[in-house]
């Protein structure tokens, strides 16, 4: 018989079953597209230098930012994702940067670029931002596209606190983040909001409230969980190596998401429970294993703790 893990039940919402769902079983696979944007966090804008434990290369694939045209990132990791993966259907993520900085105009000439390439098989768009770099008419336009696409936009909310906004030099507060879900309180889009756990003057207490933050947006559809990693090239990397602090262990960041999860709005998604950054970028903390077997280790640890998404929540 098993467990109902072995049969591919797993103690909570995840992403995998809810495209499988949803699209009657096809394989559907995101290509990243890099548009070369920034932020106005590195641009002098809000500030220089970014956020503390940012380096943009860490979570952006050498495939994606070597490639220069729109057209050929799509392409290329189309015909990737086929190949490798045997993916049938596409969702076109802009990932890198902040990927609503820019005019409106221009934003639409880009996703209308990347979504015209196989239009056949593309099912979706996703576009990841920050919640000070979007307005009503940008919002307008991502929603412009809800009528033939699934719209996925992406928000880092990082932490639920002003004092930590400010000590990782985010350059956005909480209460712009609150200010942006106003404007998307109606809206069409599926969002996703996106957060990192593990700063080390954020107690277990401090970060269990995550969940009742995240709760209170209905709008909320999707979430990614993060712990905090340490990169080269970020300011937190530079700090960590001069005097190192402490992060999750695996065991110890299990323990947490067994905590955080039960408090967890029942119909929320969970697209990501943990992040990863290339080899020759993490500096800490080195789990010493690969993706999968951190998610097979994350999953078994969660069902054997008998943890049930929503189990605690009180709506």
């Amino acid at each position: 018989m098993g467990t109902a893990l072995d049969n591919g039940i797993k103690p909570y919402n995840h992403y995998g079953a809810y495209l499988r769902d949803k699209y009657q079983g096809q394989r559907v696979f995101k290509v990243i597209v890099d548009g070369n944007f920034t932020c106005p966090n590195r641009d002098g804008s809000k500030g220089y230098g970014g956020c503390t434990y940012c380096n943009v290369d860490s979570f952006t694939p050498d495939t994606a930012r070597k490639v220069p045209s729109i057209r050929e990132q799509v392409e290329n990791g189309i015909a990737r994702a086929r190949n490798s993966y045997g993916a049938e259907k596409f969702i076109i993520y802009f990932q890198p940067n902040t990927n609503t900085y820019a005019p409106t105009h221009l934003l639409k000439m880009m996703y209308d670029e990347a979504l015209s390439i196989d239009p056949e098989n593309t099912l979706g768009l996703a576009v990841g931002t920050r919640p000070d770099c979007l307005d009503f008419e940008k919002i307008a336009l991502l929603e412009s596209y809800t009528d033939r696409y699934d719209v996925d936009l992406e928000m880092g909310m990082e932490s639920i606190y002003n004092d930590t906004l400010e000590r990782i030099n985010r350059g956005c507060s909480h209460d712009e983040f609150l200010a942006t879900m106003e404007m998307l309180k109606d809206t069409k889009l599926d969002l996703c909001v996106h957060t990192i756990f593990g700063f080390p003057w954020e107690t277990e207490e401090m970060m269990l409230r995550y969940a009742d933050e995240i709760n209170r947006h209905p709008q909320i559809k999707f979430v990614k969980l993060h712990h905090l990693h340490i990169v080269e090239g970020s300011i937190m990397g530079v700090k960590y190596k001069r005097e190192p602090f402490k992060l999750f262990t695996l065991e110890e960041y299990t323990e947490f998401l067994s905590k955080l999860i039960p408090k967890l709005r029942p119909d929320i998604i969970i697209q990501r429970l943990f992040g990863i950054a290339d080899q020759d970028l993490l500096i800490a903390p080195n789990w010493g294993v690969k993706k999968s077997a951190i998610q097979t280790y994350i999953d078994k640890g969660l069902e054997a703790r008998g943890v049930q998404q929503g189990s605690e929540y009180r709506g």
